[in-house]
């Protein structure tokens, strides 16, 4: 089973039905999508003369060709190298030269910054889908299916890099597919009424979401904007029915704002799934008192794309309802064929409630690292993955996150997770967000510190932030020090950039 196999699949069941649009214009159907991507799929092959097996890397902002290169190349026995569009050029470049991708499709100004990349890794042809040689690409004589094999590369997926050098994650057609059965079972049911709305992007999260919808006969909507405009996507909540889209806890937190400042509604919206970052309780609620039983959550990694645990929006919202705050404090359940264990550093497992390493199982789980061996054999064994987050796994089997092993403050000789730091500080309701990161210091070893960024005018005493916390945390897992902030520094997809964090406070005076 292959992405290309069950696409065409939807075009024999959903020929009719309105598959792709740009905001609220006609929508594109199965069929004439299907015509689209079989000229470009010629031309990726006859034209830019790419084999099966060639990376194809998207350097774009969300737009619908977008999403007809994907099914283009899937269906040309590609590979897809989706990367941020917001990433700096040499980091596009880096991944470029590590995929070894011989096609860089792009747009607009970021043609302009990569287009001398072409003479620095030939034959790289770099395109505008803004060009006329794109348009002309539509007109092409159709290709029929390339056959795939299940375990052909599908996606290389580069991590972000937030603790170093971006590894490209070699995710397979049954990788792909897998993920998309367990969206099915675990998070949403669909069917060809339903609408996906791509404001985050779709070299991530909502890209790989989208193949759920194309698999029901869905339809990809893609705003006008290319990403979020509150005031558009509010917009289209009321143009289409049954509208879910795939949103970073800061999203969800712009959505708020906007509809406690303008008179708004979403009598269209039937779900925003929420992953990418840690989504804290106080949070959780906020954006559940707002919208109602239309908020679920899921936890995955690159390494197993969107598919570790989840929180479908009923469970969320009734855990909500009875103020379960152990449930929504944590990530939720195994998807239906994940196995999730906790292990020591020592690889054994533990027992209910005892932090250790997240270790995941099942057909998600990656093919490994490209070209890098080393970090595949140091993250996969037996294959299982080693996520490298600490979390337990508590008496009710809901899977909890403390964070990354590598953000684990060690003070005193005593483990202290963040993430529990915050989920405190955040109950205070002048704080807007919070980062908790670990300081040298010559006694302890590491200390604790915060950063808090505060609500548009409101203030609040470091003896009132640690009043929280002494009501809620042990007294010695308090911060030390409080640092007062506009922002956090955060990546392309919201996660916010501890390192940077902790480069402040190195280079402090």
């Amino acid at each position: 089973m292959n992405l290309s196999h069950l696409f065409q699949r939807s075009v024999q069941q959903y020929g009719a039905r309105p598959a792709l649009a740009c905001g609220t214009r006609t929508a594109l159907t199965y069929t004439e999508l299907d015509q689209r991507i079989r000229a470009l799929a010629w031309w990726l092959r006859h034209t830019l003369k790419l084999m099966p097996g060639d990376r194809i890397l998207l350097a774009m902002k969300n737009c619908p060709e977008y999403m007809e290169l994907l099914l283009a190349s899937w269906h040309a026995g590609l590979c897809v190298v989706p990367v941020n569009s917001k990433l700096h050029t040499n980091e596009i470049a880096y991944m470029l030269r590590d995929s070894g991708a011989d096609v860089c499709i792009t747009q607009g100004a970021l043609y302009q910054a990569l287009l001398p990349l072409a003479a620095d890794f030939p034959p790289l042809q770099v395109i505008d889908i803004g060009s006329g040689q794109y348009q002309q690409a539509t007109n092409s004589p159709a290709l029929e299916p390339t056959p795939l094999d299940e375990d052909d590369l599908a996606w290389l997926f580069y991590t972000s890099g937030t603790t170093g050098r971006s590894k490209g994650v070699m995710l397979t057609h049954r990788n792909m597919v897998s993920m998309a059965m367990h969206f099915l079972i675990d998070v949403q049911t669909l069917s060809s009424a339903d609408v996906i709305v791509h404001v985050a992007p779709m070299s991530h999260g909502s890209g790989l979401y989208s193949i759920p919808y194309l698999i029901k006969g869905g339809l990809q909507v893609v705003p006008e904007s290319g990403g979020l405009d509150e005031a558009e996507l509010f917009g289209l909540f009321n143009a289409y029915d049954k509208v879910s889209l795939f949103a970073a806890p800061t999203i969800v937190t712009r959505l708020l704002q906007h509809s406690r400042q303008h008179t708004v509604s979403w009598p269209g919206l039937r779900c925003i799934m929420v992953g990418g970052a840690p989504f804290y309780v106080e949070d959780i609620k906020s954006a559940v008192a707002c919208f109602g039983p239309r908020i679920a959550q899921m936890y995955g990694q690159g390494e197993t794309p969107m598919t570790i645990s989840a929180l479908s929006a009923e469970l969320l919202a009734a855990a909500v309802a009875r103020d379960d705050n152990a449930m929504l404090a944590s990530v939720g359940f195994a998807q239906t064929a994940i196995g999730v264990t906790i292990a020591d550093t020592d690889g054994n497992p533990v027992a209910a409630g005892v932090p250790g390493e997240v270790i995941v199982r099942g057909a998600t789980v990656m093919a490994g690292y490209w070209n890098n061996p080393d970090a595949t054999a140091q993250t996969i064994g037996g294959g299982a993955l080693r996520t490298g987050d600490i979390g337990l796994l508590d008496e009710r089997g809901l899977l909890h996150l403390k964070d990354r092993s590598k953000d684990v403050i060690i003070s005193g000789g005593t483990n202290i997770y963040p993430r529990e730091v915050e989920e405190a500080l955040l109950t205070h309701a002048a704080v807007e967000e919070v980062s908790v990161v670990g300081a040298a210091d010559p006694e302890w070893g590491e200390s604790v510190v915060a950063f808090v960024v505060c609500h548009a005018g409101q203030v609040v005493s470091e003896q009132e932030l640690d009043a929280v916390c002494i009501q809620q945390i042990a007294r010695f897992k308090r911060p030390k020090r409080y640092i007062f902030v506009s922002n956090l520094p955060k990546n392309g997809t919201g996660k916010v950039l501890k390192r940077e964090l902790q480069k402040t406070l190195e280079n402090a005076p």
